[in-house]
């Protein structure tokens, strides 16, 4: 529960702020372990936008979670204690209370005795990755919690860098498809019809090709709003049941795996990001069986997510990764089964998976660089051809006419 105060703080101050608590007399107590003399303290009420939002959890953008944890490594391995960095990083979070709040809680569970990672557990105000707070786990026992910190900023930054590339270079082919089906929709309800009439007064045979752009004309012209809303039912169908039917997400995810080219890329990019958050897993010393189960928990294809975990079952069993993953029904780039399987055998696991994640990303980039150079001049052919027979289909009859 969330509870806002207004107050005045040990320095004579008025403060207005929020605590997260259990109650209110927990929350009462945290106020006065903080030297705060309260005036009112009620529990938070939701914004009227918020009642629409099933989950008040706050989800932390990577990039934003990559700056943080790289500002509390920096203080840390300054000589500065975590308490006092939270206070610190406080400060710069001032326009985004959802991200104070969180700091703010982490500092007072703190200051009551717990550690970090036990901190991080028992808010409830961001959603954190799991391998995050894991990562957070061991590496505060072993005393290397600064580089783990900056190990996990640079893994949450690459991965914010690499999803943005993917989405600025399908940006253009995506937006291109939109306008030139909204073109042909459009020439298709709405001008080829006026044109039709002057065809009918002719009384002439029609050209093949006229007759099926009038045959189209006259399909989208008395049920476009009927498209529209199929469409749109596909959509929200589609994506409800990725959301609500595992199998139904499960059988996508597989389909996705088999596609020409996109399926492999969507593989190795899975791969790349298993074999990083693993390798860096590793570093901070967590168990490898929990290691495999955390790395496939941040996997977003099911297929793969499954065959992980899977094999992490074989691993407690007393099996090797690579030859659980060999012996599953789901095959995978033979290439990583065989470097995991030399990373076992030569103790070198770690480098071996920070190695595959570098080949496989730097692999994705030259494809997807590849298919986007391949995709924007066929999708400029698509665009032209398509309206180009429109037209040509409307002229023939007319030219025809004239020949005769």
């Amino acid at each position: 529960m969330i509870f806002k105060y207004r107050g005045i703080d040990a320095e004579g101050k008025k403060v207005r702020d929020k605590v997260e608590a259990a109650s209110i007399e927990e929350a009462k107590s945290k106020l006065k372990s903080k030297k705060i003399i309260y005036q009112s303290i009620d529990e938070d009420s939701l914004a009227f936008y918020e009642r629409f939002d099933f989950s008040r959890k706050y989800k932390i953008p990577a990039k934003e979670l990559s700056s943080l944890s790289r500002e509390l490594a920096m203080y840390i391995r300054s000589g500065i204690s975590i308490v006092s960095a939270l206070k610190i990083v406080q400060s710069h979070y001032e326009n985004n209370k959802k991200m104070k709040l969180f700091l703010n809680t982490v500092s007072t569970y703190l200051d009551e005795g717990k550690d970090f990672y036990t901190a991080l557990e028992s808010q409830s105000i961001v959603i954190l990755p799991e391998f995050f707070k894991q990562s957070i786990k061991v590496s505060e026992s072993g005393g290397i919690l600064d580089e783990v910190l900056l190990e996990l900023s640079r893994f949450l930054k690459e991965q914010d860098k690499i999803n943005k590339e993917i989405k600025a270079a399908f940006a253009y082919p995506s937006f291109m498809i939109v306008i030139s089906l909204l073109m042909i929709s459009f020439m298709l309800a709405f001008v080829v019809p006026q044109i039709t009439g002057i065809f009918a007064s002719m009384h002439q045979e029609l050209p093949t090709p006229t007759k099926v752009v009038v045959a189209l004309g006259d399909f989208f012209n008395h049920n476009f709003t009927t498209i529209l809303a199929l469409i749109f039912l596909f959509v929200a169908g589609f994506m409800f049941f990725m959301k609500k039917s595992y199998a139904f997400a499960y059988a996508v995810h597989k389909l996705i795996l088999k596609l020409p080219l996109f399926g492999e890329i969507a593989q190795k990019s899975e791969l790349a990001r298993f074999s990083y958050i693993a390798s860096l897993l590793t570093r901070s010393g967590v168990p490898f069986v929990q290691t495999i189960k955390l790395s496939a928990n941040i996997l977003n294809n099911l297929v793969l997510r499954e065959l992980f975990s899977g094999a992490a079952k074989k691993v407690v069993e007393g099996k090797l990764l690579s030859n659980a993953l060999h012996d599953s029904k789901t095959k995978i780039d033979y290439a990583f089964v065989q470097s995991v399987a030399l990373g076992e055998e030569t103790s070198q696991i770690q480098n071996v998976l920070t190695n595959i994640s570098e080949l496989y990303f730097e692999e994705n980039r030259d494809k997807i660089s590849m298919l986007l150079t391949l995709l924007e001049p066929a999708l400029m052919l698509f665009v032209g051809g398509s309206i180009g027979f429109i037209v040509a289909a409307m002229l023939l009859p007319i030219f025809s006419m004239s020949v005769g």
